[in-house]
C-alpha cells in the first residue's frame, strides 16, 4: 500500500513502512538521514498510545544479491517495524458494517482522555494555540493548494474557505486565548481518522499519529477530535461525528470544544482534499481520477463547514421576479453539491405543463390560485426535506413572496428541527425588466413570468422585514459568479460568530 509519503509493506504478521523520498514543504524526507531520523520518531511518538505495536527502525541494506534485512552491504533504507492489526476492527471497516454506537465511540474518547491527561501542557506546544501560530499551518494549505483550483477545488469554494478561515481568527480572538488558558493545547496525534482506529474486543488502539511536523501534532484537542469527526461527517455519518464531540466535551468537562469544532473540520477538510489532491499528481498513482474525486468531496465538505456548519441546512432563495433566483440557486447546489428544489418546476408539473412550455393564459388563474400555491410550496418543503436522507442539505428556488408562506416555512423547518438561512435576491428595476424582455427568447425557461406580468407581481410581493436575522438580502449583478460569492462570504460571516457554530450541537 501508498500513501503519498509512504510505501507499507504487509508481511503477517508485520507491516514495514518505509517513507519516500520527497519534499512537501510541510515535511522533508529528501536524505536517508532524515528518513532515519523520522521513523525513529514514528516509533517514539506513538508508543505513546500505542507501545505493543511499534517494534524497532530497522534498517534495509542493499547488496549484490537484492535488499535484505541482513547485515550485508549498505543501508539502503530506513524502515519502521510494526506489528500487524487483525483486519475487521478498524473503525473504517466496523463503520462500514453498521457496527459503531455509543458504546465504540465511548471507547475511543475513554482512551483518548487518559492519553491527553498524560501529556503535559507547556509553553512551546501551547503557543500553537494562538491565531497567529494557527495561521502559518492555513496560510501554507492556501498556498499549496493554489495550483489545484479549477482541478479539484472551485475558485468560488477556495475564496469562501480562506475569507471564513481568516474570519474566524479575528471574531474569535478571545476564544483561542481561553483554550490556551485551559491547557487545551496538547502534544495530541494529529492524525486522528477512521483507519487509525482499531477497536478489537481485546483493546482499543490508536495509531500512526504524525512524526514529520510537530506543529501538526501541537493541537487543540478540538482540533485532534474535529479529524475523526469530520471522518464521520465525509462517510454520510454526521449523527456519530455530532455524538463523538458531544460526548467528549461533557467527558474531557469542555464546554469550549463545541465553539471551535467547526472551524477544526473546515481545516481537517481542506486538508484532506490538499492530500488527495497531491496524490493524484504522483507519478506512481494508478488510479489519479479517484484521488481528485475524493479530493473534491472533500473540498466541497469544507466548503460546507465555512457555509453551514455541521448541521443540516435548508437554503431558500427567495425574492421578486427577474431577479436571478434560479440561476443563483442552481450554481449555489452545484458549489455545495446539495440537490435544488424550484416552485415552477413543481407548480407546472401538477398542472401537467412541459417545463419549459410557457402555461395557457387561460389556465392561469387555477394554476396560480392560492390552493395551488399552498399544494406547490408544501410539496417544495416535502422533496427537500425528504433530500436530507441522502444530503446535508439543499436549496429551494421560489419567490416566497408573501408573510404567510414564510411562516408556514418557519413553522415547517421548527417541527423538522431543520436549520434554515433565506437568501434575499434583488436587482434594479431596469435589470429586471431586461431580463423579463429576454424570457421570450429563452428556449429552457420555466418560468411563466414576463415582461407585462412585472407590475402586477411586483405590487403583490410583501418585503420579509419579518425574518430578521435569518436574512441576507444581496444585489445580483450580470456575473452571476459574483453574486454567488457575495452570498457565500456572507454566509461565512454569520457562521464565523460562536455562537451559530454550537446552537445545533447544543440542543442536541
Amino acid at each position: 500500500m501508498q500513501t503519498h509519503i509512504s510505501w507499507v509493506f504487509i508481511a503477517p504478521p508485520f507491516v514495514f513502512k518505509v517513507k519516500k523520498p520527497v519534499n512537501f514543504g510541510f515535511l522533508d524526507f529528501c536524505t536517508l538521514e532524515k528518513r532515519r531520523h523520522f521513523c525513529q520518531r514514528e516509533v517514539d511518538l506513538n508508543r505513546r498510545l500505542c507501545p505493543e505495536v511499534y517494534l524497532a527502525v530497522v534498517p534495509i541494506y542493499k547488496s549484490g544479491s537484492g535488499f535484505s534485512f541482513r547485515a550485508e552491504g549498505e543501508i539502503a533504507e530506513y524502515s519502521v517495524k510494526m506489528r500487524e492489526l487483525p483486519h475487521g476492527w478498524f473503525l473504517s471497516e466496523l463503520l462500514a458494517k453498521g457496527l459503531v454506537g455509543e458504546k465504540e465511540i465511548d471507547r475511543v474518547i475513554s482512551r483518548l482522555h487518559r492519553f491527553y491527561q498524560s501529556e503535559t501542557p507547556s509553553a512551546e506546544v501551547e503557543q500553537w494555540g494562538t491565531p497567529e501560530k494557527l495561521k502559518i499551518s492555513t496560510d501554507e494549505n492556501f498556498v499549496q493548494v493554489e495550483p489545484f483550483i479549477g482541478r479539484t477545488i472551485s475558485p468560488l469554494a477556495f475564496e469562501t474557505v480562506r475569507h471564513f478561515t481568516n474570519q474566524f481568527y479575528a471574531a474569535n480572538e478571545k476564544l483561542f486565548c481561553e483554550r490556551i488558558e485551559q491547557h487545551r493545547i496538547l502534544d495530541c496525534h494529529g492524525d486522528l481518522h477512521l483507519d487509525h482506529v482499531h477497536l478489537s474486543p481485546e483493546a482499543t488502539t490508536i495509531f500512526d499519529c504524525i512524526e514529520f511536523n510537530d506543529r501538526f501534532r501541537f493541537l487543540d484537542i478540538a482540533n485532534d477530535l474535529a479529524f475523526l469527526a469530520m471522518d464521520f461527517d465525509f462517510e454520510g455519518r454526521s449523527d456519530l461525528g455530532n455524538l463523538l464531540l458531544r460526548n467528549a466535551a461533557r467527558e474531557f468537562h469542555d464546554a469550549g470544544m463545541l465553539k471551535v469544532t467547526n472551524f477544526y473540520k473546515c481545516y481537517r477538510a481542506f486538508v484532506r482534499g490538499k492530500v488527495e489532491s497531491i496524490q493524484a499528481m504522483e507519478k506512481e498513482t494508478t488510479n489519479p481520477q479517484e484521488h481528485e474525486k475524493q479530493a473534491a468531496r472533500y473540498f466541497r465538505l469544507a466548503l460546507r463547514y465555512a457555509v453551514t456548519g455541521s448541521e443540516p441546512l435548508l437554503l431558500v432563495v427567495m425574492g421578486r421576479i427577474g431577479t436571478g433566483k434560479t440561476t443563483v440557486a442552481k450554481q449555489l447546489a452545484s458549489e455545495l453539491d446539495w440537490p435544488v428544489f424550484s416552485s415552477d418546476e413543481i407548480r407546472k408539473t401538477f398542472a401537467g405543463i412541459p417545463l419549459t412550455r410557457r402555461s395557457p393564459p387561460e389556465l392561469r388563474n387555477k394554476i396560480y390560485s392560492v390552493e395551488m400555491t399552498q399544494r406547490t410550496y408544501r410539496k417544495l418543503l416535502e422533496d427537500g426535506f425528504a433530500a436530507l436522507d441522502t444530503s446535508n442539505g439543499f436549496v429551494l428556488d421560489a419567490t416566497f413572496s408573501t408573510r404567510a408562506i414564510r411562516k408556514f416555512l418557519r413553522d415547517e423547518c421548527k417541527k423538522a428541527k431543520v436549520l434554515f438561512q433565506i437568501v434575499e435576491l434583488d436587482a434594479d428595476r431596469g435589470e429586471i425588466k431586461k431580463r423579463l424582455r429576454a424570457r421570450d427568447e429563452k428556449a429552457e425557461e420555466t418560468s411563466d413570468a414576463r415582461l407585462e406580468d412585472f407590475e402586477k407581481l411586483n405590487a403583490a410581493y410583501q418585503p420579509p422585514s419579518e425574518l430578521a436575522s435569518d436574512l441576507i438580502s444581496v444585489t445580483t449583478t450580470s456575473f452571476v459568479s459574483d453574486t454567488v460569492k457575495a452570498i457565500l462570504l456572507r454566509l461565512t460571516e454569520k457562521q464565523s460568530v460562536v455562537a451559530n457554530n454550537v446552537r445545533s450541537l447544543e440542543a442536541g
